[in-house]
């Protein structure tokens, strides 16, 4: 979810965000986009949640609404 955030709050406008973007920037908040930077930020949030579902496996369906959640923290835009 943080890894997230913070590539939204760096590609997504004040509009879409609900707050206002670029705030971490403004106060040289440690980010994972100005750590790792923008690419390798999406990079590992696409490896966690790629993690976070294969843990989920053994238990089937009944963890389908994990999946939603976990596919639900990559798409959102706010």
């Amino acid at each position: 979810f943080q890894i997230i955030d913070d590539i939204l709050d760096v590609t997504a406008d004040s509009a879409t965000l609900g707050k206002t973007a670029g705030k971490d920037l403004l106060v040289d908040k440690a980010t994972y986009p100005k750590l790792m930077g923008l690419e390798k930020s999406k990079e590992r949030a696409e490896q966690l949640i790629k993690e976070a579902k294969e843990q989920l496996e053994p238990w089937g369906d009944k963890a389908g609404p994990l999946y939603g959640l976990a596919d639900f923290i990559t798409a959102r835009k706010n």
